[in-house]
Parts: structure tokens; sequence; C-alpha cells
């Protein structure tokens, strides 16, 4: 499967459904025109709710993610350029790393753990998306 669903996570399940597919396209595992089971295929094979599923492929469609035909399933959609300027999409990217830094903080971990983290972090991602 190409995503873990963790019930006892803190973050909730339609969550780590949303970030379980982006993770997935974002690597390749999953391409433009794949298509996604069915909510109640996937609720049946993971044990979820029908409707946590509902709400994990709304947001995935509301974020141009994945789109749904109707009659034919939910399929990811090609990668569209966002309208969003430089400003804003640097904007957006600091506050995330604000956020990761903040538990790294609260992990007690050293400046150059998380460097050094980071670094083997991107080096395992282009090396996958390579192949």
């Amino acid at each position: 499967m190409w995503f873990d669903v963790n019930p006892r996570s803190d973050v909730p399940i339609y969550q780590q459904l949303v970030d379980g597919v982006k993770k997935a396209v974002a690597r390749g595992i999953l391409a433009p025109g794949d298509k996604l089971p069915s909510v109640r295929e996937l609720a049946g094979r993971i044990a979820i709710n029908p409707n946590t599923i509902a709400k994990a492929y709304q947001e995935l469609e509301r974020e141009g993610i994945i789109e749904t035909l109707r009659g034919r399933g939910s399929f990811i959609a090609e990668v569209q350029a966002r309208s969003i300027d430089r400003e804003e999409k640097k904007r957006r990217m600091r506050e995330m790393l604000e956020k990761v830094l903040v538990e790294a903080y609260y992990m007690q971990m050293e400046e150059e753990e998380v460097l050094a983290m980071v670094e083997e972090i991107i080096r395992e991602w282009y090396r996958e998306r390579r192949g």
C-alpha cells in the first residue's frame, strides 16, 4: 500500500490519507492518471470509516492532487503549476520549516543533528526520484 495509517497517531486519519497520497505522488509511486481505490473499496481494505476516506478524497480534490470523474472514479491529476507567486511559496515553506524546528527544539536536537538529518533526507529523496 502507498501509505500508512496509524489510528493511534495525533494526526487525524483523513490527514494521514491526504499526506500519504501526496507523498506517493511526489515520490513517483503514484503517477498522473493512476486510479485510486473507490471510497468503499479502500474503507474495506484498511477498515476505516468511508466518511473519513471521502473527506480525504475531497481535500485531495480541493488541492488539485486528484480528480474525480463521475461514474469512473478518482484519479491522480496532472501536476499543474499553481498560480502562487514565489514570495508566497517561500512564506509557506518557511512556516512549515519553522514548525519542524519547534519540534526539534522540544526533542532537544542540536542544530548539527537537524542539518545532518535534512541532508540525509534530501539525498534519499533525490536518489528515489531518480530510480
